[in-house]
């Protein structure tokens, strides 16, 4: 398997299964907190920090590395445990920041190991970012 990537995955049940979303950003810059709201609001773990991303035709899929499966960095607490799902079919790339983005972007993509898929910019600060991209997954 290929190294995992820099990147928070967490997933969320829907038609046609779970969908799942590629949280990344540099250390620090609020993945974890914003999996953590995540799991709060129903969705489900599937790798903390970093995640092993694999194309399967046109699907990407990602997991936690074993090392990291079934954990989550609390901030100010260590890991903790959580629920998670194990493996994910990636519907969605989040670019997390702390920033304000632009208000009516274009839509953007990205390759991720040979996958096409859109890439949303998302502030995560507000509480308004959970349901952001609840709708952002539902829209796909």
């Amino acid at each position: 398997m290929n190294p995992p990537i820099h990147a928070t995955s967490v997933a969320r049940p829907g038609p046609g299964g779970w969908r799942g979303v590629l949280l990344r950003g540099p250390s620090g810059s609020g993945k974890s907190d914003m999996a953590l709201r995540l799991i709060d609001a129903g969705w489900r773990l599937v790798a903390d920090d970093y995640s092993h991303v694999w194309a399967s035709g046109d699907v990407l899929h990602a997991c936690a590395p074993d090392r990291i499966a079934g954990r989550i960095e609390a901030r100010g607490l260590g890991l903790v445990d959580v629920a998670t799902r194990p493996v994910v079919r990636v519907s969605l790339l989040v670019d997390c920041v702390q920033a304000t983005p632009e208000r009516l972007p274009e839509p953007v993509f990205e390759t991720v190991a040979g996958v096409r898929l859109p890439r949303l910019v998302l502030d995560i600060r507000p509480a308004s970012a959970v349901r952001t991209l609840a709708l952002a997954i539902d829209r796909l």
